[in-house]
């Protein structure tokens, strides 16, 4: 054998050895790092990667627990409960290689998901540059889990977790960021935020395809999601997108000389198996890699892409229960689940009535909460920027369901049972704390129909705890709606300054 030849099989062997060594290494996902927070009072799995068989030992807060990797290389362990500890600890991993896991506190973490106003950051909410300023909270931390739409689950994602500081703030999650300072501030406990939300995208694309092809409704609406994947020709995308582009920059140009609107922009085409918002890619690459990490709960803001249509907004009935019950199925546990109901926005022709109703629906699942944010949007804004009040009715919620804290009201009023005599319909509330009120003059923001189903302005007044509505149109009323529009003037709240929830009573 010659020298060349004795080089080449050199330069191999070092190869494979670099890939066995590799192999064997043990490794962590990019959730279990450096200045995590872990969850109090409850088993904490941590989980990873090594070489086939080979035994892992991992050591906390005095806990030592040994597993062997499986057949695919995967291992994990069950650390005991860990109490509450704002005092820095370190996690150590060792198995042929050592890892240590730095500055970790024992909290409450939560999961934050959902779209473009989970996103929203801090540098674009209310009085941004004083919020930033004060945000010195070290014993606060998030995680943004990068974007990663795909086909099948996934292992590990992108992300590490920051330390809440002026600099690192701006780009927190805001809803998330405010929820959570005010569970510190409260609790006086560390908490990690784990963040996994995308700007525009559909509930269908954060729930497993597992639990959407048991639904024969989502099960169609994937196959078509499929079928259209099947058929995509990328040389007449390639030709259509050029076109499209041609075509805005003319438009744009345009703009510019006669001092008008600029145009949009046309939409990225995408394989549709690819797309963000095909069902089940999100929760495949942004969800998936998350469990089983230990959380407390969840708070989900979404709703808005499901607004756009009337079918969409109708299906949302569906989708919202199938989502949190699936992430329980995945999580092994019934998790504290609360959503934000979208805010006042001005459009005409979506669902976003529908979507609020079907979001007032879905708390007949237990464990579940509601914030309503009707009165905290802006009519020309569809990501209006006061995230703290949202955090904040967030923080209500789980404060007093989760946490068992006395909080003056956990939900603005819901909807209950109604009465019709005569002319009149009789109107019952829940959390109804403090008693009914209307801000800003008299009560507003009802309708009422009869039999024929024409709807009418009505007066309304609170009496004994309840609203009476009737209308010198209706002389025999048979439903009320309130708020029922996507920017409403509704005016009803409770004495803990939480508005009352958009609903009708032609669908109880």
């Amino acid at each position: 054998m010659n020298r060349d030849s004795l080089s080449i099989l050199a330069a191999i062997s070092a190869v494979f050895l670099c890939a066995v060594g590799a192999y064997a290494d043990v490794k962590l996902p990019a959730i279990i790092s450096n200045h995590m927070v872990l969850q109090a009072d409850h088993t904490v799995p941590i989980w990873g990667w090594a070489e086939p068989g080979e035994e892992v030992t991992v050591s906390i807060a005095g806990q030592t627990l040994t597993a062997k990797a499986d057949n695919d290389g995967r291992w994990s362990v069950k650390l005991a409960k860990l109490p509450a500890a704002a005092e820095p600890q370190t996690l150590t991993v060792k198995g042929k290689n050592t890892l240590t896991v730095e500055d970790v506190l024992v909290g409450e973490v939560w999961l934050a998901s959902g779209q473009s106003n989970m996103a929203f950051t801090v540098s674009s909410a209310l009085n941004a540059p004083q919020e930033e300023a004060a945000a010195n909270f070290p014993q606060i931390r998030m995680f943004t889990v990068g974007g990663n739409s795909q086909r099948a689950p996934q292992v590990d994602c992108k992300g590490e977790w920051k330390i809440c500081t002026p600099e690192t703030v701006p780009r927190f999650s805001a809803v998330a960021y405010f929820f959570g300072r005010e569970l510190h501030q409260k609790l006086g406990t560390p908490v990690g935020i784990i963040h996994s939300s995308v700007g525009g995208t559909d509930i269908a694309a954060w729930t497993s395809e597992e639990a959407q092809v048991k639904v024969p409704e989502l099960k169609a609406y994937l196959d078509t999601w499929l079928a259209d994947d099947a058929a995509f020709d990328p040389v007449a995308a390639k030709a259509k997108a050029a076109e499209e582009q041609a075509a805005y920059k003319l438009a744009l140009e345009k703009s510019k000389a006669e001092g008008s609107k600029a145009p949009a922009k046309p939409r990225l085409i995408r394989k549709p198996g690819s797309d963000p918002n095909c069902p089940a890619n999100l929760y495949n690459g942004m969800i998936a890699p998350l469990i089983p990490f230990a959380i407390r709960g969840v708070i989900w803001y979404q709703g808005e892409h499901n607004a756009a249509s009337e079918e969409l907004a109708k299906r949302y009935g569906v989708q919202l229960p199938l989502l949190v019950k699936d992430w329980r199925t995945r999580w092994e546990e019934v998790l504290p689940f609360a959503w934000v109901q979208l805010p006042n926005f001005e459009v005409n022709g979506d669902g976003r009535p529908l979507v609020r109703e079907a979001m007032l629906q879905t708390l007949k699942v237990p464990g579940t909460g509601l914030v309503v944010t009707i009165d905290i949007g802006e009519a020309k804004n569809n990501h209006p920027k006061n995230k703290q009040e949202v955090g904040r009715r967030l923080s209500l919620w789980a404060l007093g369901t989760v946490y068992g804290q006395k909080v003056p009201a956990t939900s603005g009023p819901l909807p209950g049972n109604y009465h019709v005599h005569g002319g009149e319909v009789t109107l019952e509330f829940t959390h109804t704390d403090g008693g009914l009120a209307a801000h800003d003059g008299d009560l507003r923001g009802f309708t009422v129909a009869g039999a024929d189903k024409q709807w009418c302005k009505a007066n309304a007044r609170i009496e004994g705890g309840k609203v009476v509505v009737s209308s010198p149109d209706v002389k025999e009323p048979t439903a009320v709606r309130y708020s029922w529009a996507g920017n409403p003037d509704g005016n009803l709240f409770n004495g803990a300054g939480l508005p009352a929830s958009p609903f009708r009573t032609d669908q109880q």
